[in-house]
């Protein structure tokens, strides 16, 4: 009995621990499994009065007890599981969502209304020198904008939000935005074994993660697809109920990823509420068959894999990322890129089974952290005389005014704590066509989003971005360039080399890639940041080059080298964290822009694969939490 809430406690032999009354209902309906690691259970917990002298009572009234020595199933296959839920019918809509808990916006113990204490985005800009001569002209130079995200005010993980606030009873923290999830899973004949039992096992640390008043929906696809768990909450039933719907799972049949999609799409199309905060979860390990057709040039068009719902067109509707994971060597990581590109998701690579838990368990200790949505960047030169050039936002939809004198980037949502840099390019003219202060100014710059916490709009807004004048040009020549802006630099050059890279491999020139990414490498060792040994730097030389030995010839690009090069892509271009690799020689170039938040949870991933995980210690070294790219910021 855990002490002071009269709730029996089922511990079983592998040292999972259920509520008993929880747990029955698994067994009662053939299931003697663990729901959490897939050990095969003697002992199992029965109700009801006891008649047979093996049985060994738990006196709670007579009620339950422990049956020692059950005899197990004959087969070991996961077909002695009876899948219950994937028999019910399915229906037509699935408007069947559990209702959400409203709050009205207030603190459920005190009726005081919550207020977003310090949860603004912070914005910091860097110009490329601090000083310009008054007379000179400048026709491109740098600003480097940064934007952070505020951190937590709140428990992001599992844990019941009540049970912090009595262990906490003089804490003012807030509760997290709640999120809508829906993972969509491959069980096709690939993903028998091993691979099903460590994706079941990997789901079971999503769901156990998973807050009360967040939702989950399963989806499984093979040559078709189904809704094997509608969107429910994540309470203590619910939970027990979305075990029950992933120890169903068994893997047969095609690949139909555009099917899975659909079917995800669907759930979030079709729900009668929504969390502000709602994202799709794909893995397969397979090519789709069913859908990609066959363009001129033997061209796939991969996005006929996603449903219209998931790429609308306009800036303002509203996106459901997809956080793509191809899983093995024989996954299609053109179409999972694509797939998460177009959707606004992160495509992440895992090349050892034994790491999907730890890429699972970042992707969620990010959505789990949301603390900005839909934020819109506005950027707008201060004087007729100056004009905007460019805008470098990767993935993110930006676009300058006819007169190029302002600008806008579609920034979307941010994880607590979690950065982004933009480089803005600018013409600088003499000073005497802006003002005669001894600065010139340049930019101005706004953000607007919405707290996902408290549903009100929230506007930032920067201070006025100068750069000083002198009248002569300072001793030795030219002012030494800002290392913040020189490191974001490389950022942005090895992103567009790993892109020229990867056209000359797909064309068949590996060997042209492998000289491109080198040109690149080289680029970066005579930066300031590199010959200063920045961490940022240093780390993208090492990512460029185990690039480069994954297109050693076009099998190895073949085998990892493609999928290996768009998770880097992906992960550089929303300058968001992603998995990707197995070699333990590179094993922090994965923790590239990751949070405290995903530390956290890979932290909690990989302790609870320790206590019994068949994973092997390289692959659980591969998330280990080190530092961000962001961390590094004033380490130059």
């Amino acid at each position: 009995m855990r002490k002071g809430d009269g709730q029996a406690i089922f511990t079983a032999e592998c040292s999972h621990s259920f509520h008993f009354q929880c747990i029955v209902s698994n067994v009662k309906h053939g299931n003697r499994i663990c729901p959490v690691c897939r050990a095969k259970w003697r002992d199992i917990p029965l109700q009801g009065p006891s008649s047979s002298s093996s049985s060994v009572e738990r006196n709670n009234g007579g009620r339950m007890r422990v049956v020692r020595g059950m005899p197990l199933p004959r087969s070991n296959s996961s077909h002695n599981i009876p899948p219950l839920l994937q028999m019910l019918p399915e229906p037509a809509t699935f408007d069947d969502d559990e209702m959400i808990e409203h709050k009205n916006k207030t603190d459920s113990r005190d009726g005081s209304r919550i207020v977003p204490m310090g949860r603004k985005v912070g914005i910091k800009a860097f110009t490329e020198v601090s000083t310009v001569p008054v007379s000179d002209s400048v026709d491109s130079f740098t600003v480097l904008l940064n934007l952070k995200a505020p951190p937590c005010s709140g428990p992001w993980h599992g844990k019941d939000e009540d049970e912090v606030r009595v262990r906490k009873p003089s804490s003012r923290t807030m509760p997290r935005a709640p999120v809508d999830l829906v993972t969509v899973l491959d069980t096709s004949g690939s993903m028998a074994g091993s691979k099903l039992a460590l994706l079941k096992r990997a789901m079971g640390f999503v769901i156990q993660n998973l807050g009360p008043n967040d939702r989950l929906a399963i989806v499984s696809f093979s040559s078709t697809a189904r809704r094997i768990f509608p969107l429910r909450r994540m309470s203590e039933a619910g939970r027990q109920q979305a075990l029950l719907a992933v120890n169903s799972l068994i893997a047969n049949g095609g690949t139909n990823i555009a099917e899975g999609l659909s079917k995800g799409a669907k759930v979030m199309d079709d729900r009668r509420e929504r969390n502000s905060i709602a994202s799709i979860i794909l893995l397969s390990d397979g090519q789709d068959t069913y859908t990609v057709n066959k363009l001129k040039g033997n061209v796939p068009n991969y996005q006929l894999l996603l449903p219209s719902s998931l790429c609308p067109d306009e800036p303002s509707s509203f996106k459901i990322p997809v956080h793509a994971f191809g899983f093995g060597a024989d996954h299609d990581a053109s179409a999972m890129h694509t797939v998460s590109e177009i959707s606004g998701g992160t495509f992440s690579f895992i090349e050892t089974e034994g790491v999907i838990q730890d890429a699972f368990a970042q992707c969620i200790g990010g959505l789990l952290s949301v603390v900005v949505k839909d934020l819109h960047l506005a950027i707008e030169s201060v004087h007729p005389a100056i004009r905007i050039a460019s805008l470098k936002a990767g993935n993110y939809r930006n676009q300058l005014s006819p007169d190029h004198g302002s600008g806008a980037i579609d920034v979307g949502d941010l994880y607590a704590d979690e950065e982004r840099d933009f480089l803005i390019s600018i013409n600088i003219p003499p000073e005497d066509t802006t003002s005669n202060s001894g600065e010139t100014g340049l930019l101005k710059v706004r953000c607007a989003y919405i707290d996902p916490l408290t549903e009100e709009p929230v506007a930032v807004e920067s201070d006025e971005i100068r750069v000083k004048r002198c009248l002569v040009v300072p001793p030795g020549g030219s002012e030494e360039i800002s290392i913040e802006v020189d490191r974001q630099r490389n950022r942005v050059q090895a992103a567009e080399g790993m892109i020229q890279a990867r056209a000359a491999a797909e064309s068949g020139d590996v060997a042209g890639a492998v000289v491109i990414l080198e040109d690149i490498r080289k680029l970066l060792a005579n930066s300031i940041s590199g010959k200063s040994q920045d961490r940022l730097c240093l780390t993208l030389d090492a990512e460029l080059k185990e690039m480069q030995e994954r297109m050693a010839s076009r099998r190895a690009y073949e085998v990892s080298g493609r999928a290996y090069i768009l998770s880097g892509l992906s992960s550089h271009s929303w300058q968001r964290a992603t998995a990707r690799g197995d070699s333990t020689d590179f094993s922090s170039l994965v923790q590239a822009y990751q949070t405290p938040s995903m530390v956290e949870m890979v932290t909690r991933s990989q302790a609870a694969a320790s206590l019994g995980s068949s994973s092997s210690p390289s692959a659980q070294r591969l998330l280990r939490p080190v530092w961000s790219f962001g961390s590094q910021r004033k380490a130059g």
